[in-house]
């Protein structure tokens, strides 16, 4: 089993808060397990100690940066350490800090990650905790929109945008290990437009910038001497945020997040439904061996349960890339089914339709549904070495369009079945709003031995 960690050691980081511009010292310092993140206030009497979780989160104070409160007492723009914390799997550590916001550095999370390594990350003795859910759960506000899809590890799909020539798109997608975490994210600097400088730093905030921990964006380009890290490092900044508000769930969490266009106020908001809605689970260590077994394991007793990846591809035989479902949740009712893609800007198709305007293809919408009543049809067990065939399509419409960061839901339902051959209707969701609709009728065939 996976166990919670802290410090080997203590390590120290000095310098300026990004808005209060107020000069810091941050200690990091080992704590015992079942502690968390802590951020002890020892400039003040009393030395007042905040645990970095959403139970602590200061309202209205979250749209530049995150910040955590007991009282009347703060700590501002905390979401870079959280970030490298959560991604180095740090669960407890205290950290001194002698004012109101930490150094912001570079502007990124690499120099904090650096000095966590160097002080050595030990296993303590008590099993780690994960959130995981068995549903996706969409948080929306405006132009946001912020969705987990059950998976059993980290991934962060993610769009951003803006009004602006230099960054009308970007998207990236991981999976959050430590090492993509250190080589692909950590480095990543926060960022803010030239016209926005006069009115942060009129609203108090922004009085630690310079061009040497942020970039500053122009009509045409940067104010940096320093170039961009990564052709796409605004998104990958984001990502890094995103990681750190994510900690304050209180326990590290399984999940796929495809986000669009988050920001640190909607990230918290969507934490707090996640959190709500996630049940808690241990972390089993899989060897090789174990892993391998897992994955060519038999699927059985799937009513009303949920298949993952792995088991839909015992099922049916498509393959990367034409394999259009992530998840597959089996009713209970053997007539009906429903079935889940995270559509993430790195789809193959989205290369030709549309360049700049990215739309999933309607017939690929079909196919999805077409999928799930595969798997719906061959989990039983007397159809378990078969064959699904398409015979005809009906009753096509296309409502919305789907684009990078939806979440289909694919709803089937049998229509008819006359045990080798049948129809079935499919309807496909977005946030609750239908995207696509078909009739399709099939064949089951023995497959060739």
């Amino acid at each position: 089993m996976a166990k919670q960690t802290t410090i080997e050691k203590e390590t120290t980081i000095e310098g300026v808060g990004l808005h209060t511009g107020n000069k810091s010292q941050l200690v990091f310092k080992p704590a015992a397990k079942n502690t968390g993140i802590h951020f002890v206030r020892v400039d003040l009497p009393g030395k007042p100690d905040i645990k970095a979780d959403w139970n602590s989160l200061s309202t209205g104070v979250a749209i530049r940066g995150t910040t955590v409160q007991q009282g009347d007492v703060q700590v501002h723009t905390i979401e870079h350490i959280l970030s490298t914390c959560f991604a180095l799997g740090i669960d407890n550590l205290i950290i001194e800090i002698n004012n109101n916001e930490p150094p912001i550095v570079d502007g990124s999370a690499k120099i904090i990650a650096q000095k966590l390594l160097e002080a050595g990350i030990k296993e303590l003795d008590e099993e780690k905790e994960y959130y995981t859910i068995k549903e996706p759960v969409t948080f929306t506000d405006g132009k946001t929109k912020i969705t987990a899809y059950p998976s059993d590890k980290l991934e962060i799909d993610c769009t951003i945008g803006f009004d602006h020539p230099f960054l009308a798109y970007q998207h990236a997608c991981f999976e959050i290990t430590r090492e993509t975490y250190l080589n692909d994210i950590a480095p990543a600097r926060t960022f803010c437009f030239d016209f926005e400088i006069e009115a942060l730093q009129s609203n108090g905030l922004a009085k630690g910038g310079s061009l040497e921990n942020a970039i500053v964006i122009g009509p045409t380009g940067i104010y940096n001497k320093e170039p961009l890290r990564f052709e796409d490092e605004f998104v990958r900044h984001k990502i890094l945020d995103l990681i750190g508000d994510m900690f304050l769930a209180g326990k590290p969490i399984k999940a796929k997040i495809v986000a669009e266009k988050p920001g640190h106020k909607n990230n918290i908001n969507f934490i707090k439904q996640f959190v709500s809605k996630a049940v808690v689970v241990k972390d089993e260590v899989k060897t090789e061996e174990t892993k391998v077994e897992n994955e060519n394991s038999t699927v059985e007793n799937v009513e009303g349960k949920i298949l993952n990846s792995a088991q839909i591809q015992q099922i049916i035989p498509h393959r990367y890339p034409i394999l259009m479902i992530d998840r597959i949740k089996l009713s209970a009712d053997p007539k009906k089914a429903t079935g889940y893609k995270a559509v993430s800007g790195n789809e193959p198709f989205f290369q030709g339709h549309f360049p700049g305007q990215p739309i999933m293809p309607g017939v690929l919408i079909v196919e999805a549904m077409a999928q799930t009543s595969c798997v719906m049809f061959l989990s039983r067990p007397s159809l378990r070495n078969c064959l699904a065939y398409f015979m005809g399509i009906d009753k096509v419409k296309f409502r919305k369009t789907v684009i990078p960061g939806d979440v289909l839901e694919l709803k089937v339902e049998v229509i008819r079945d006359s045990g080798r051959k049948g129809k079935v209707r499919g309807e496909a969701f977005v946030d609750g709003k239908l995207a696509a609709e078909a009739e399709f009728m099939f064949i089951i065939v023995d497959r060739e031995k």
